[in-house]
């Protein structure tokens, strides 16, 4: 797996990208409860952001690898976002695992859309 993850460049950006965005909404939410009540729908934009852009830095590729590079970097995002948040005392444990599980799907249509607008195959 890290050899996979070492070897692709847009999806090391495309996380970095997406965590850092996640993690400035989830300290923003701490200090604004107006942010807060937006975590859901703002952490699934993200990671679906995360997603689009792996899918237009990575290249041509199947739908199936846009997608599945749109899942990891909006779902890794996501899970650190939500870590973090729940560190904080924002939410409970419970949303580590539903809300990492919607943003990566959130992330892997990122990456289809990413792909319809995308590279194409020469």
């Amino acid at each position: 797996m890290a050899d996979v993850v070492s070897s692709n460049p847009a999806l090391i950006k495309s996380t970095v990208v997406g965590t850092v965005l996640q993690l400035i909404m989830v300290v923003a939410g701490h200090y604004s409860p107006a942010i807060s009540t937006q975590f859901a729908a703002g952490g699934m934009a993200i990671s679906g952001i995360a997603g689009l852009l792996f899918s237009l830095w990575s290249g041509p590729k199947p739908a199936v690898g846009a997608a599945g590079g749109g899942l990891a970097a909006g779902g890794i995002s996501a899970f650190l976002g939500i870590l973090v948040s729940h560190f904080l005392g924002d939410v409970p444990t419970s949303v580590l695992a539903f809300g990492t599980a919607g943003s990566a799907i959130a992330g892997a249509i990122g990456g289809l859309v990413g792909k319809m607008f995308g590279p194409k195959p020469a």
